[in-house]
């Protein structure tokens, strides 16, 4: 692939994944930030799999996303920025190197940030109330473990929606349009 063009695809990914991003964290719901969450932006982690300049491309996408957070939660938001795009280049390098393996290569996106984003989550979010369920009387902000574990169920629960659910069929649409063979070269 020309340089160029690997550039070019990188750019345009981290443009795409950082919009879509940016778009579902100025909705009312907190779905793409916190303990549970459903970013619909990490749908096209499946980019991945078709080309080597996604992994690049999605962590500097998810690196600019999460930079906007430090405006609403301050320098703690920046453990996001850093360990969240780092979850992602995981991830996307994952993906890429099992590309072959539909099943084991969406796996990545998922166990990455699954196993990154909760062992950051309770410094940015303890006091806020994520991890107190008062319906079932838990509150579990008395111990790291079990915000821990909380966030990889959930963590991996809303990946797994996301990256499963949309990812998979957004590459099938993909692949059945020909961008893959655009993409690839």
């Amino acid at each position: 692939m020309r340089r160029t063009t690997y550039i070019t695809q990188a750019g345009v990914i981290a443009a795409v994944y950082a919009a879509f991003t940016l778009l579902i964290l100025q909705m009312p719901s907190q779905l793409g930030w916190g303990p549970v969450q459903f970013r619909v932006s990490e749908a096209v982690t499946v980019l991945a799999l078709i080309t080597p300049a996604a992994i690049p491309g999605l962590a500097l996408g998810t690196l600019a996303a999460n930079s906007f957070m430090v405006t609403q939660l301050g320098p703690i938001a920046l453990l996001d920025v850093v360990f969240g795009s780092l979850a992602t280049l995981i991830g996307a390098g994952w993906s890429w190197r099992f590309r072959e393996r539909r099943l084991l290569a969406l796996a990545g996106p998922v166990l990455s940030n699954a196993l990154i984003v909760p062992a950051y989550l309770p410094a940015m979010l303890v006091g806020i109330g994520f991890y107190r369920i008062p319906l079932l009387g838990l509150d579990l902000e008395s111990s790291w473990l079990a915000m821990y574990a909380f966030g990889v169920v959930a963590v991996g629960l809303g990946q797994a929606i996301v990256v499963y659910g949309l990812g998979w069929p957004l590459l099938a649409a993909l692949e059945r349009s020909g961008v893959k063979g655009i993409l690839g070269r």
